[in-house]
């Protein structure tokens, strides 16, 4: 019984975790980093010595999944970090082997859309609550 009240546990803290972040915009802004990364194939020798042709993949990859992180952690700062994720899917198409062949990219703009985009969901209510009416005073009457 133990563990399954953990797991209840566990489930009931990712949903409000995912409830109160831009946590697809973020999924997707770190898939589109790791898959830029992989699209690179050079080692990374290489790519630290070799100039900004071999190591702009690995840069601009690794700041995507960055900023899908922050975006997980630190949600006031969604607005820079979704346009800055925008920048950098566009950024990538041109210096990294075409955004990692067009998905890295694509992925990029939509997750840094996604974050852009977000707002944060009004408190929900508890089950089987009703909300109460406001009293609403009407003009003249005391």
């Amino acid at each position: 019984m133990g563990a399954l009240q953990a797991l209840r546990s566990a489930r009931t803290w990712f949903r409000a975790f995912r409830r109160t972040r831009p946590f697809w915009g973020g999924l997707w802004c770190i898939a589109a980093g790791a898959w830029i990364v992989r699209s690179m194939f050079f080692t990374f020798v290489l790519a630290v010595s070799g100039g900004w042709s071999y190591s702009a993949g690995y840069i601009l990859g690794g700041a995507l999944v960055l900023f899908g992180l922050v975006a997980w952690f630190a949600p006031h700062y969604r607005a820079l970090v979704g346009v800055l994720a925008v920048l950098l899917g566009l950024a990538a198409f041109v210096a990294a082997n075409l955004g990692g062949y067009l998905l890295g990219s694509v992925l990029a703009i939509l997750g840094g859309s996604m974050v852009w985009a977000w707002g944060e969901k009004a408190p929900r209510r508890s089950r089987g609550g009703r909300r109460r009416a406001a009293a609403v005073a009407t003009p003249g009457a005391s």
